[in-house]
């Protein structure tokens, strides 16, 4: 269906031309799914771009050819191309923020391509668009459907993208990253969505991905890329089961897997190559374990059968896993609770929205629209203890998000009690919670929408120091480095802007920032769910180190059940703005009482090819 030959792209900077992808080549059958794997910044998304015809202006393809069901695309005019995406391809993009036009209905947004390509009439596409919300798992698709992004979740927003791509029914279907911000229960929905639709039209897919438990449920085939090179590639289980290159290997070592939480997680050090003049031999080498000499002469990709590999030594390395230091250090025992006061206390925490209002109707003479509200949180009440990380897990749209800025009075309540640190701050005017403020803190899941990118690091984190009063003005440079090293960055970083940082970086410098305060307890949003699997076990054990050491209590929110029951010592659950279940880790991961925990736990994607301790 799609064969990409040879292909080279080059994007102008001010620093110099950046060579992001490689002499990349592979190809996709009629009906099968082909998934992209690697790290930030390898050149996943750069290969979708090429591919649908949309590379921005400073992109520049040096070489190669891609071939749409033999024809070449690179040959056509700009409307050919034009047409053939709009109704042959179709895309998803990771960040529905970047695509959904905010003064736009998501109904009409999701049914424009029907109007435009396939003749539908407003009222018909409107129509059809209902039909796909629901067909993607939003619950009241006719009110969603009226509703702008802004009304939705993160994980509703991502949805309805999926909705507008699956709209033209599409012959090739290429998704980046389509399931990060989803919950575990979506997203399974979605892949079964996605392998329904691939069965009935025999549709083909390639599927951008860092979340190999997906990668291993969804693709026929894999290819690692590093560094704008395909370094391994083959059919999926097999190189999930057995990798032969080391990055792959260490990609695989990363994984939280549940079960074993007691295990530290192993990370990949370092970071990509400079890619305005890459490394001549091996990309990889300054950063595998397993480098030799001989790696810095050039590595081609070497053919075996359905196998193929770039690097010398993989023959060498058959079976011989990542190195991995279990040093004891991030992930301690659980913590057993006190009778001392805990650091948070909730006690039926009530919050509700307004989203919108029903049609106009007569009540008696008098028209009136009644207002449509939801209710995130509802009637909640949970406790953390000093030490402790509780997470907080359940569907988009349950209201996670908005019981941890409840929590923190970012979002007014509508009733119950909040004490944190022995003090009830339920209902004080803001202006008297600057003792809260320095007690709580949160670290975003976005670093790139909470950092203000004026500002060096150093600035940024000397702010809360000086707006609390922490230190002198002659000790604040010595506190920032503390800081920084707290969160094992260079000094030297203190000079940097956010946008010269890695994501994983500047997601490090978002926890610095919380931590500047010495606050007792952290409200943690979705903090790596947008991270590469090595970063984001780097992220994780830093975080449970910062636990262990400081005493910190974490309300660790997130959609991977995986982390949390790596990282938490409690795991609650919830269901449209209500706890279902409540409980230690294993309890919740191994005996689930509430059958919707169950189904989250069922839902969970693993990479040995089972889910929730159950065979796939």
């Amino acid at each position: 269906m799609i064969r990409v030959e040879d292909l080279t792209i080059r994007y102008r900077t001010p620093g110099g031309e950046i060579e992001a992808l490689t002499s990349v080549s592979f190809s996709i059958a009629r009906g099968s799914t082909l998934a992209l794997v690697g790290e930030s910044g390898s050149g996943k998304s750069t290969v979708a771009l090429a591919a649908m015809g949309i590379l921005p202006g400073e992109a520049r393809i040096a070489s190669g050819k891609i071939l749409f069901d033999g024809e070449d695309l690179m040959a056509l005019s700009a409307e050919a191309r034009r047409e053939i995406r709009g109704s042959r391809m179709g895309l998803v993009f990771q960040d529905p923020f970047s695509v959904l036009n905010p003064s736009l209905k998501i109904g009409e947004q999701v049914g424009e391509g029907l109007v435009h390509k396939r003749g539908y009439t407003p009222k018909q596409a409107l129509v059809r668009a209902i039909e796909l919300l629901d067909e993607v798992g939003i619950r009241q698709p006719e009110v969603v459907a009226e509703a702008y992004p802004h009304q939705l979740s993160g994980g509703m927003r991502q949805r309805a993208l999926i909705a507008g791509a699956l709209a033209s029914e599409p012959e090739l279907l290429i998704l980046d990253e389509p399931t990060t911000a989803l919950d575990v229960t979506i997203e399974a929905q979605i892949l079964e969505l996605l392998e329904t639709l691939r069965a009935r039209r025999n549709l083909t897919m390639l599927f951008i991905s860092h979340n190999l438990g997906v990668v291993r449920r969804i693709a026929d085939e894999a290819a690692v890329l590093y560094a704008g090179e395909i370094v391994e590639r083959g059919p999926t289980v097999a190189l999930l089961s057995n990798p032969t290159h080391p990055y792959s290997k260490g990609l695989l070592a990363a994984i939280p897997r549940i079960g074993e939480r007691k295990t530290r997680l192993a990370s990949i050090p370092g970071r990509l190559p400079d890619l305005r003049t890459p490394p001549q031999g091996c990309r990889f080498a300054s950063r595998c374990p397993f480098a030799q000499p001989q790696c810095a002469a050039s590595q081609t990709l070497m053919e075996s059968g359905a196998r193929a590999v770039r690097c010398g030594r993989a023959d060498a390395l058959v079976g011989v896993p990542w190195p991995h230091l279990d040093d004891g250090a991030g992930v301690s025992e659980p913590v057993r609770r006190t009778t001392a006061e805990p650091v948070v206390m909730v006690e039926n925490l009530t919050k509700t929205f307004t989203i919108g209002h029903a049609p106009w109707a007569f009540e008696g003479w008098r028209p009136t629209r009644k207002p449509i509200c939801i209710s995130p949180v509802n009637g909640i009440s949970l406790e953390i203890a000093a030490g402790e990380a509780l997470g907080l897990v359940g569907e988009s749209g349950s209201g996670k998000t908005t019981l941890g800025r409840t929590i923190l009075r970012l979002i007014e309540l509508e009733s119950g009690t909040i004490r944190i640190a022995g003090e009830d701050v339920s209902h004080l005017p803001q202006s008297a919670l600057e003792p809260m403020r320095r007690a709580a803190q949160i670290v975003f899941q976005n670093p790139d929408s909470s950092l203000n990118p004026r500002k060096t690091i150093g600035d940024l984190l000397a702010r809360p120091l000086v707006r609390f009063g922490l230190a002198p003005a002659a000790e604040v440079p010595a506190r920032v480095k503390a800081l920084l090293d707290l969160v094992r960055l260079p000094a030297h970083y203190q000079d940097r802007y956010a946008h010269q940082m890695s994501g994983g970086e500047k997601q490090r410098v978002g926890i610095a920032l919380a931590l500047a305060t010495e606050p007792r307890f952290i409200v943690c949003d979705e903090p790596v769910s947008a991270l590469d699997v090595s970063v984001q076990a780097a992220i994780i054990n830093l975080l449970a180190d910062l636990k262990d050491r400081l005493g910190v209590a974490y309300l660790f929110i997130s959609h991977d059940i995986s982390v949390v029951a790596h990282l938490c010592d409690r795991i609650a659950v919830m269901r449209h703005g209500e706890m279902v279940e409540i409980g230690p880790v294993d309890e919740i991961i191994e005996r689930p009482k509430h059958a919707y925990t169950r189904k989250l736990v069922a839902a969970v994607p693993r990479v040995d090819g089972v889910s929730g301790g159950h065979p796939a």
